[in-house]
Order: structure tokens, then sequence, then C-alpha cells
């Protein structure tokens, strides 16, 4: 991957580049954001910068042999782990499941944990980076390098080492073998021990830009600047989620209906309707439940705006704005918080599997509740 593939961050790219160009380059490196942010992608242009024969001063040249190679994840000094389900019974290292990861980068670099399950079991269990795992990358990175240059070993979601196998890679971390490059990267910096982010340097990738985003699904996703800004305002930078958000594009209309009858109910504190609507809303699948609750956040926010800045900075489609020139004035700093705070939680909840009845008739109730402090 070359960096004129990577959306946006080109402040993180030229420090990339000055990196490499300086000689300066920190054995083992923790990019720290959301995957929608694009820090595997971001990774992986550094180390084909890195290995690139013919680089220039703003790129690899993405024709040279070592190019070609981390093109297509073949390179013999660039390692990966990640996580894996253990029940699957392909084995307890990465190495197991190379071919699904090189099959996954190489139709989107742009995925999260989820995504990535998905591909490799239909249960979507659970995945981990166990114990055997740390012990392959020790073995790995203890043999000379095959073609005499670095030795690059990518940690994809290091979050998601056990206790035993991260303890384990400490030693290595903090005095690895000449020419030896670490890239871990992180979705949840937080959920790393603290001895493993005090033996790297933290690069932190921050959101993407509306306007990257806005490019994006206008370019390769076809979506009018309309249904592009709607979505932006929904993303908060992340690229994954906006991507999710444009195809379940048809399921708008599903989402901004169900919005509307839930805010109708609850401010007519029809308890039946209210018990109906919750009833509704959990027989959804996950991912759409998910979906709605961000949806829910983007009209409490795009109701603000409308309120507060005289519907000057508003990112909504005609529908939307349609439903906002009645309803928005019912979303007011009184409310606004408790609002947020209750689908926040709902999302959080939803994430790690509550019970969906009882999780949005307790959200019901707090709409009818808070509905009424405008």
């Amino acid at each position: 991957m070359q960096f004129r593939e990577v959306i946006g961050q080109q402040e993180l790219k030229d420090h990339l580049i000055h990196e490499v160009s300086s000689d300066k380059i920190s054995h083992a490196q923790l990019f720290s954001g959301k995957a929608g942010h694009g820090g595997l992608p971001l990774a992986l242009a550094f180390v084909q910068y890195l290995f690139c024969e013919n680089r220039t001063a703003k790129d690899s040249c993405g024709a040279c042999g070592a190019c070609k190679k981390m093109s297509g994840l073949v390179h013999p000094d660039v390692h990966f782990a990640f996580p894996i389900v253990l029940g699957l019974d392909k084995g307890k290292v990465s190495d197991a499941f190379i071919e699904p990861w090189r099959a996954q980068i190489a139709q989107n670099p742009y995925f999260d944990l989820n995504d990535w399950v998905s591909r490799i079991d239909p249960k979507e269990r659970k995945p981990v980076i166990g114990t055997e795992q740390s012990q392959e990358i020790i073995k790995k990175l203890s043999l000379k390098s095959y073609e005499g240059g670095y030795k690059v070993m990518f940690i994809w979601m290091a979050e998601e080492m056990n206790a035993t196998c991260a303890n384990k890679l400490l030693k290595i971390l903090e005095e690895p073998p000449s020419r030896t490059v670490f890239i871990l990267l992180s979705d949840s910096q937080d959920k790393l021990l603290a001895t493993i982010t005090s033996r790297t340097q933290l690069i932190k990738v921050p959101r993407l830009s509306s306007d990257d985003i806005s490019l994006f699904l206008r370019n390769k996703l076809s979506l009018t600047a309309s249904s592009a800004e709607s979505i932006v305002s929904r993303s908060e930078g992340n690229l994954i989620d906006a991507i999710r958000i444009a195809e379940a594009n048809a399921d708008q209309d599903a989402n901004r209906e169900l919005f509307i009858q839930v805010m109708r109910v609850s401010y007519k504190r029809d308890v039946i309707g209210m018990l109906d609507w919750a009833e509704e809303a959990a027989g959804l699948s996950k991912e759409r439940q998910k979906l709605f609750l961000q949806y829910s956040l983007h009209m409490f926010r795009q109701s603000m705006l409308r309120n507060y800045t005289d519907d000057q900075l508003t990112r909504v489609s005609v529908e939307e704005d349609g439903f906002l020139a009645n309803f928005a004035r019912f979303i007011t700093g009184n409310n606004i918080f408790d609002l947020s705070t209750s689908f926040n939680d709902a999302h959080y909840h939803i994430d790690r599997n509550a019970n969906a009845r009882i999780l949005f008739t307790e959200l019901c109730f707090n709409v009818m509740r808070y509905i009424h402090k405008a």
C-alpha cells in the first residue's frame, strides 16, 4: 500500500516519511485510534516506504520488488499477529489464518474486529491473541532478516492479547534484536497493559476530516453531496462507520420513521405505543439497532445546530430537514445532555449484548421523561 492510497492523515504521513528519511525509526510504535481512522493502511504504507528500493520524497515507488511483495503481503521480513478464534481448530497462531487476512486487506484495508471475525468465524465467537502467538513472535524475530534489512512485526488489535501473551513480549519489546520494528495497532489503548504502552512510541491516529470522508463517499460510492453530508455528520470521522451507514442507506427511511415514532409516542406518554415500539426495535438485528442509535444521536445534534446556529451548520437530507422544521424545538440545552447520554449508553450496552427488549423499553421511558424538559 502506498501513502497516496491512504485517506487523509497528511500530517502523520509526513511524520512517518521523515522518520525513514532521517533514519530515526523507533523500534516499537503504537498506532492508537479507531480502525476507521486508518491506522492499519497508514502503517502498511509506512512499512512499504521503509522497504522500497526506489522511494521518492513523498511515497514508495509501488513498482520495485519490495513494493510488490508488500502489496501482496508476502514480504519474508514482514510478519503479522492478529486475533483469531481458537475454537475453529485451524491452529493457535495467526499464520493459520494468513490467507483470509490477505484477502481482507486486499478487499478493503479499512476494517475492524467485527469485520474480521465475521470473515473467519460464522458463529462470530470472541477472538484472542494467545500465549502460543507470543512464542511464535519471539521465534520469528530471533531469526536473521531474510533480505538483510529490517524485520517488521505487526500486532493488530494489540489489546486482544491475553495477559500471558502480553507479558511474554515485554522483554523483546524493550530489547528487540537489531533492526527490528514492532508496529502495534490498537482500537482501545486503555485496554493495553501499561508495561506494553510504556515500551512504545505513541502515534495517535485522529479522526478523518469531514471533507476526506465526504470526498470518499462521493467518489467511491457515488453518493450525492446531500447524502454524503448527512452520513459524514453521523460517522464522527470514522470511515468504517461511514461506509456501513452508506451501505444501510436503504434503511435510512426506516431509521427516520423509527425515530419519529419513538419521539411521538414518548411525547404523548402513550405507554402501550412505547412498549410496542420497544418490541419492534428489539426485533432488529444488532447492527441495525446500533445504526438506529447512531442515527438518533445525529438527529439530536442536527436539532441543536438548527436551533442555535440559525440553521447554518446542519447536515441533513431533504427529508430530515422537513422533519426537523417541526421537531428541533423540542431539543434544547435543558434535555440534550440527558438524551445523548441515554442513547450513547444504549449503544454501549447493545454492543455488549444487553437484553434488547429491556434496553429499548428503558430508553423509551427516558425519552418520555426528557422530551418534556424542553
